[in-house]
């Protein structure tokens, strides 16, 4: 433990973040140092002597908060990856004060009118470039979140944000413990027949670090991902899918309450705040603008994946009969299919018709090659070399760091990788920015950044070796990654990730289709012990069964966007009572087989109810982006997967340009064109 004498680690923004030094005892006293430093910047840009100018009013705001968000980034982070009671209560007992001061700077009323002063000086017309859109945004943003209002508003809308910000967190937290109270401990080797032996080895050592005999399951990824796909009990995989379905809705640990509350929130702060309703708030400054835009978005690729859904699963069920019987008077046969029932079944259709087993490519995908070749990869198209550097302090043994740079000279930035689950961390992936850098007057200041999954572990006797979704999610999280890391914009509230949701996702989604390519698999799908390239009859049959049941998965991305949409447009408590049945409901249309009556997925559907907006009413994002970058990728698709001319493109048009830019032009500027729809369809063989 340091001594009291030591310095706040948390007190400074530091590159080399302290990881080995921050306790749960350093984050009050630090919050409440930077909360008051915030108050005096604040303060003091509506005070500034003289003329109103960029640099005094805009550039100050800028910074404004950043100590602050530093010391919350950091904090949050480790209560995501490395939490403990204290710890906890420590975020707790600081998110009501932080999320009422973030919440109060468009309502200061000090500061809006330095803003409208600077706006009307002859330099605030003149501003050109991204400065000119800072300022439009920022009058845009204030006014959107408040700035307009009476002092009561203003008071009732911190209230609302407090509140949203504690309830949320708790949501969370509920999802993360409800996850880790089950375990399925199994001792009779009958009862796991069916599970490939990397899932067998996972659960042994599983069994064997809680003193346990026999296999132990958790609801952590791997493990759930493992039994829903081949486990042969089906009394086992009904256990497994029950837990997993009603994590957080009932006991202790019950969200219902809770999400029923956001959802009310949700709707009085849209309409203290001039709009009909969540989603329109929320999706005015993005791509979609409208929720009614988002929803007919949504219907026209439903409209054409329908019927091709309805197919696949009548052939699924075919496909049973013909393994066990099809029901007459003498023979029972294949009864209908069940949820826990449907990703078995899938698994031997697909072996079936493409004699292709997802197991098999496991050998071919060890983490440390595959993050290797993924870096291999980034340097061929961007010209950015990735090290790795040992020695940083970091927050559990397993994380890696590694340095950024540009091969033609210069520090990009850093970024640490967290790949494995734990009992003390979220599930998941996800990437997340600790410090935002970019061009300064005194030189580019380089960016920080982290990114993390619950990716299948290494066992005593072999390395950590992934399936392929597992790869493209490594990939996935990286593109969000260089978005944050090759960001080349001044402003730091326009900067890397900080785009409009319906587009953030273009940079991490277009990676996932370089695991598609034979030349790129070439790259880092080695065999583990022999080095071996995989096979090419092994490659045509992945090839083949890519777009296995596409219309399943696009439909049930497309029922989560239709329930988040409706919560947030439609739903209403006195009409249609609970929102765990009434979305029970919704996502029955797009399930291939009859929900339990107790479903209840949403009580623990963190994208939705995890922050205050989180992706609430904008979970369609995923198929919005999923369009731009499936018709992106064309452009390296037909003119060369390594092409450095065209990644260089990308990188100065998209990944480079935060928000600097709108980004319907940003798009359009790297392909020529508006987006074409009909490339997703084609890619997943629905067109």
């Amino acid at each position: 433990m340091p001594s009291s004498s030591e310095p706040n680690p948390l007190l400074q923004i530091q590159f080399r973040v302290p990881f080995d030094r921050i306790r749960a005892a350093d984050v009050q006293p630090a919050v409440a140092s930077l909360l008051r430093e915030s108050r005096i910047r604040l303060e003091a840009i509506g005070a500034a002597p003289g003329e109103r100018t960029f640099d005094n009013t805009m550039r100050a705001l800028d910074m404004l908060t950043e100590p602050l968000d530093y010391a919350m980034g950091v904090v949050r982070h480790l209560e995501s990856v490395a939490t403990y009671p204290e710890l906890r209560a420590a975020f707790n007992a600081v998110q009501p004060e932080v999320s009422a001061f973030y919440s109060g700077i468009p309502l200061d009323a000090g500061l809006w009118k330095s803003i409208q002063a600077y706006a009307a000086t002859e330099e605030g017309a003149r501003l050109a470039g991204e400065r000119r859109r800072f300022l439009r945004k920022t009058v845009d943003t204030f006014r959107r979140h408040g700035a307009d209002l009476d002092p009561a508003g203003k008071k009732r809308l911190e209230a609302l944000d407090v509140e949203l910000t504690q309830l949320t967190t708790k949501f969370s937290e509920n999802v993360l413990d409800s996850t880790n109270a089950f375990e399925l401990v199994v001792t009779d080797a009958a009862d796991v027949a069916g599970l490939p032996p990397t899932a067998l080895a996972s659960a042994r050592e599983s069994a064997i670090r809680k003193g346990r005999e026999g296999w132990r399951f958790t609801l952590q990824g791997p493990d759930y991902v493992a039994v829903m796909t081949y486990l042969d009990n089906p009394s086992i995989r009904r256990e497994v899918y029950h837990a997993y379905s009603v994590r957080a809705a009932s006991g202790e640990r019950d969200n219902r309450a809770i999400l029923t509350r956001i959802l009310e929130l949700r709707r009085e702060k849209a309409r203290l705040l001039g709009f009909q309703d969540f989603a329109d708030l929320v999706l005015e400054d993005r791509m979609a603008h409208t929720g009614a835009r988002a929803m007919a978005f949504l219907e026209d690729i439903k409209r054409k994946t329908e019927a091709r859904f309805r197919g696949e699963n009548g052939e699924l069920l075919d496909f049973r009969r013909s393994l066990e019987g099809t029901p007459s008077a003498t023979n029972p046969g294949a009864p209908p299919l069940e949820p826990w029932d449907v990703a078995y079944y899938a698994e031997k259709q697909r072996a079936a018709l493409y004699d292709f087993d997802e197991e098999a490519l496991r050998p071919y995908f060890p983490l440390e090659r595959v993050v290797a070749g993924m870096f291999d990869l980034v340097h061929r198209l961007y010209g950015i070399r990735v090290t790795e550097e040992p020695g940083v302090p970091v927050w559990d043994p397993q994380v890696r760091y590694y340095n950024v740079v540009d091969e033609n000279g210069g520090f990009l930035g850093g970024f640490y990788a967290d790949w494995y689950p734990r009992e003390n961390k979220r599930g998941g992936a996800w990437m997340d920015a600790l410090i935002t850098g970019g061009p300064a007057p005194d030189g580019f200041h380089p960016h920080l950044g982290l990114i993390c999954g619950n990716l299948t572990p290494p066992l005593a006797e072999r390395p950590a070796l992934l399936t392929h979704r597992e790869v493209e999610t490594i990939f996935h999280e990286f593109g969000h990654l260089l978005h944050h890391l090759l960001s080349r914009v001044e402003i730091r509230s326009l900067a890397g990730t900080s785009v409009a949701w319906d587009f953030v996702e273009l940079p991490s989604q277009i990676m996932e289709n370089w695991c598609w390519e034979r030349d790129a698999l070439d790259l880092f799908a080695r065999h583990w012990e022999s080095c071996a390239a995989i096979p090419e009859d092994l490659f045509r049959k992945m090839k083949r069964a890519r777009t296995f049941r596409a219309a399943n998965a696009q439909m049930r991305q497309l029922g989560f966007g239709f329930m988040d949409l409706l919560l947030h447009v439609r739903y209403s408590p006195e009409r249609d009572g609970d929102p765990v049945a009434y979305t029970r409901q919704v996502m029955q249309e797009f399930s291939p087989a009859p929900l339990p009556e107790d479903h209840a997925m949403i009580a623990a559907f963190t994208h939705l109810f995890g922050s205050p907006v989180g992706y609430g009413a904008g979970y369609y994002s995923y198929k919005w982006a999923e369009v731009l970058d499936a018709d992106a990728f064309t452009r390296f698709r037909d003119h060369g997967i390594f092409s450095r001319q065209i990644g260089e493109e990308f990188r100065a048009n998209i990944l480079s340009k935060g928000d600097s830019e709108d980004p319907g032009e940003l798009y359009r500027r790297f392909m020529g064109r508006e987006p074409d729809p009909g490339a997703l369809l084609v890619r997943s063989g629905l067109a």
